[in-house]
């Protein structure tokens, strides 16, 4: 492993010295933002560092976490820009069939045009650590990274989230992120995030932040015991989960006898029941959660019940320029043992809520432009409905790109058109308003084993791909996990909600049937007799 700490060329990554050098870099950001806003001919390099620099402990709960770079490849549609560079760069080498399968939904840009200006670059490495670490311990492949940029005053980069990684790979590349300071990180930790709501009067569960070891969730979870004479359940969450598989569900309704008892011993009953915990992730346990909490920290909080509760979102961002947008809203798909892992979203959440949220998400963005955050963000809710209609609370702000940033971009480069905030709604520029349903977790072992090649023709034969013309179908993700992993992400587009759903099922039924041999064999059998120069010029 490279020692970056012994690159004379560079301040010493934490320094003071690469901090004020990272901040120089950051200032240049907002004339950066200016000139791409006023000119699509602007010659420009966006460099893409789709790296997960999350805890890697809590990363290695989801299924196929690597295959999650995948999802910015969504970024190689601002090829539509004709002097726009694209530097993407990945764990692994990404199959060329799966970048030509995002080339081809450019429009007006021919394949070869786009392709000399986009450099893909791989570190090879499979181990578990952040892409961005792998980087920068590799000064081969900074050295490709350089050349490739070109002139550094016309160049930013897109990162999945910041953290002192990014700093120092922006700092070494000499060119400004387009993300939150790291310094800011905790912003959007669990503890955080309850304090950021809280300051913009967006209401949450009652609960405890900042909390570091067992005696401290024992004495929040006693004080919600006392202060909600209702509460059955809690939720315990590590400052650093990702996807929901870092929460952890406490049950009440087994210590209720005790519940009139006197503090030592109402608190030794709830210390012995953390062993009964229900984890989110399915492996976990009380002794390897109780480590990571005191590592990272967490919350307590009451657990929203509800029989028709929806788990709905608001995108935001503070642009460049430091003013606060909002972006999209989303219903949620959740599942999990105790419902807290997101598996897909609806585009635009309902109409019901939608407006409220938007305007939530605009007073977080706010709260937010104050402290300096840059970049987009996402805000979950629960809405339970009422007699009056409906109370809603804000249990997590998410400072980075998460499960619903890639679907709508992937729209919004694919259908020329705007955002309505009016109605909530994205609207072509034909006046059509458009839906999806989109999921990072359509996961079946008699998945396993088919590669780019095979899905892209069983869309083709079963007419699932998206149609530009018609401005519907589905659009696939994270292609490289389906043969490992059987796991595959999708995004269906369409005129209205339920079209939506039709594509969602048909894509899933087409999915099961290509998992029986006689029903490959039909399809395939047009191949079988091509001569090997066909097959390798048609990508099979």
């Amino acid at each position: 492993m490279v020692d970056t700490t012994l690159d004379r060329d560079f301040p010493c990554p934490g320094s003071d010295q690469e901090i004020a050098v990272f901040n120089r870099l950051m200032a240049k950001l907002p004339n950066i933002y200016s000139r791409l806003a006023n000119d699509r001919r602007v010659p420009h390099t966006t460099v893409v560092i789709p790296s997960l620099s999350l805890d890697q402990s809590e990363l290695s709960k989801v299924e196929g976490h690597m295959f999650y770079e995948e999802r910015l490849l969504c970024m190689l549609m601002l090829l539509k820009r004709p002097r726009t560079r694209i530097v993407f760069v990945s764990s692994t080498r990404i199959h060329p069939l799966i970048t030509q399968y995002y080339l081809n939904f450019l429009t007006g840009v021919p394949f070869g045009h786009a392709m000399r200006r986009l450099i893909m670059l791989d570190c090879g490495d499979t181990s578990p650590k952040p892409l961005t670490q792998k980087i920068l311990e590799s000064p081969w492949l900074m050295d490709r990274m350089r050349k490739y940029i070109g002139d550094r005053d016309r160049a930013h980069m897109v990162v999945f989230n910041t953290t002192p990684f990014e700093r120092t790979l922006a700092v070494r590349l000499g060119i400004p992120v387009y993300g939150t300071d790291p310094a800011l990180h905790y912003l959007g930790s669990k503890t955080g995030c309850r304090r950021i709501l809280k300051s913009a009067g967006i209401p949450v569960p009652y609960g405890h932040e900042d909390l570091r070891d067992e005696h401290d969730i024992v004495t929040a979870l006693d004080d919600l015991w006392q202060k909600t004479p209702d509460i059955r359940r809690a939720v315990v969450k590590l400052n650093e989960g990702f996807s929901g598989k870092g929460n952890a569900m406490f049950f009440f309704d087994d210590i209720q006898k005790h519940r009139e008892a006197n503090e030592e011993d109402r608190r030794q009953h709830i210390a012995q029941q953390l062993n009964n915990l229900r984890f989110e992730s399915q492996n976990e346990t009380w002794p390897r959660f109780e480590s990571q909490f005191r590592k990272l920290r967490g919350v307590v909080e009451t657990f929203i019940e509800g029989e028709n509760k929806d788990s709905p979102s608001v995108q935001a961002r503070v642009n460049a320029i430091g003013e606060p947008q909002v972006i999209s809203t989303h219903d949620q798909i959740m599942g999990g043992p105790n419902g807290q892992v997101f598996m897909g979203c609806w585009f635009p959440a309902r109409r019901d809520y939608r407006k409220v949220l938007q305007e939530d998400g605009r007073k977080v963005a706010q709260v937010l432009s104050t402290k300096g955050v840059i970049g987009r963000f996402a805000v979950d809710f629960i809405v339970v409905p009422t007699p009056n209609g409906f109370e809603r609370y804000a249990i997590e702000i998410n400072l980075r790109r998460g499960g619903t940033t890639h679907p709508f971009l992937m729209m919004k480069f694919l259908i020329e058109g705007d955002y309505n905030e009016e109605k909530g709604i994205y609207v072509s520029n034909s006046g059509q308003e458009k839906y999806y349903l989109a999921t990072d977790n359509l996961l079946d072992p008699q998945y396993v084993g088919m590669g780019p090649e095979d899905l892209i023709d069983v869309a083709v034969y079963h007419d699932l791909h998206y149609h530009t013309v018609e401005q519907d179908g589905v659009a696939f993700h994270m292609i490289g996990s389906l043969s490992q992993f059987g796991k595959l992400g999708i995004t269906c587009i369409a005129n209205t909600r339920e079209q939506t759903k039709q594509l969602h099922q048909q894509t899933i039924k087409v999915l099961d049937g290509e998992a029986e041999a006689n029903r490959r064999k039909e399809r395939t059998a047009f191949y079988l007799g091509a001569p090997p120069s066909n097959l390798q010029n048609i990508g099979f």
